[in-house]
């Protein structure tokens, strides 16, 4: 009788032992070199675009079903994709400047996932608090999430009122007048992470 206790417990901690180790079951690390966030933003003559890297983040992801996740998005590489030289580089600066995202006083922005409803077909929406300069606000997205070997990848698409987290630099809602120089309150962020 005691061999056959301690035969399964033993299996019990070997099938515990082996999900621990599945990549598939649970929290999972991003590749923040796989990873990437494109910006558009909109003003009355066009639209600049653009990139910011991720500086980490996981993603809990049990038999293809997401359960949670949060990362870390290091607001000092904004960059420019539409522009070169040294309209991109006077672009950039703007934008890490106090005019925009203060990024010498918030250096990160953060978005932490609070609640996930799954709506079948790997697709789920997704409640989280988006933290920007400080100020957190929630918001809601619709999540794709597909396996690749033994990753993860999870692609989404979120609209962002930068008002709402005081960058209001350009912007008609606060000043009156602008013209061709007002830059539409909403921005576009498209979001690709996979897990390592």
């Amino acid at each position: 009788m005691s061999k056959l206790i301690l035969s399964i417990l033993f299996a019990a901690g070997f099938a515990l032992t082996a999900q621990a180790g599945n990549p598939d079951i649970g929290k999972m690390k991003i590749d923040v070199s796989a990873s990437k966030v494109e910006w558009t933003g909109r003003k009355v003559t066009g639209k600049h675009t653009g990139t910011v890297n991720i500086k980490e983040g996981t993603l809990d992801i049990k038999d293809g079903v997401l359960i949670d996740g949060n990362f870390t998005i290091d607001m000092s590489t904004i960059k420019s994709t539409d522009l070169t030289g040294d309209h991109a580089a006077k672009l950039e600066g703007h934008l890490k400047s106090d005019d925009f995202f203060g990024v010498a006083a918030h250096p990160t922005a953060t978005l932490k996932i609070v609640q996930v409803t799954d709506k079948g077909d790997s697709q789920f929406e997704v409640k989280a608090d988006l933290t920007i300069k400080g100020i957190t606000n929630p918001v809601t997205f619709m999540t794709q999430v597909s396996q690749e070997g033994k990753k993860y990848k999870a692609t989404a698409h979120l609209t962002i009122d930068r008002t709402l987290y005081d960058v209001k630099y350009g912007s008609g809602k606060f000043f009156q007048d602008l013209g061709d120089s007002t830059i539409y309150d909403e921005f576009d962020l498209d979001i690709s992470v996979v897990t390592e």
